[in-house]
């Protein structure tokens, strides 16, 4: 790893703990900078706002999560089957990081509001697993075909989006929510089922 990269890695690190015990609005690029005894000018060279920070910061957490859905959608489960761990895996490691550190909401309410291409490229993202999901169901004979695979992710996606993000769990306890998305999931496969 080169210098930059490392200095980069360590300024994530210290953003990392001022906005796990200070929250993201709290937390200013000054005090990160006093924190890796910087100068603020050493750091916006590396970064240019502390949105960027928090927008790497929620970069470096997506690779764990790529993982752990491609396992998803590459095992050797019917589609159904995929489909349904797909989203409950969603909802549980959401629901559970914000659940265990409330200031992560308010970082992912940034990112979501004054980033909407971050926002936009994840959900894009999502939508190829789905699709892999779904063109496998129509395979194994038990999904309807489907002309627009892309089309039809997106729709599942609005169907389930309740339980995705976190901006809208602020009322809704875990057990209320996995019963919600055993429904929803009964509904869309329903849908899905092969005529």
């Amino acid at each position: 790893m080169d210098d930059k990269a490392e200095t980069r890695d360590r300024i994530l690190e210290a953003a990392g703990r001022r906005f796990d015990h200070y929250g993201y609005n709290k937390t200013t690029m000054s005090e990160i900078a006093a924190d890796l005894k910087m100068s603020t000018g050493n750091l916006y060279r590396f970064y240019p706002s502390k949105l960027d920070i928090a927008e790497a910061f929620a970069r470096a957490h997506e690779v764990e999560e790529d993982a752990i859905m491609e396992g998803i959608v590459e095992s050797a489960s019917p589609a159904e089957v995929r489909m349904r761990e797909f989203h409950r895996t969603v909802l549980e490691r959401t629901f559970n990081m914000i659940d265990k550190n409330k200031k992560l909401f308010e970082l992912a309410q940034a990112i979501t509001q004054e980033r909407p291409a971050y926002s936009n490229r994840r959900l894009a993202a999502e939508r190829v697993y789905l699709e892999k999901i779904l063109k496998d169901g129509i395979e194994e004979g038990s999904f309807d075909p489907c002309d627009n695979l892309d089309e039809l992710a997106e729709m599942i996606q609005c169907a389930t989006m309740k339980f995705r993000f976190p901006q809208l769990y602020n009322c809704f306890r875990i057990d209320m929510l996995r019963r919600e998305l055993e429904g929803t999931m009964d509904l869309l496969y329903r849908g899905l089922l092969k005529r």
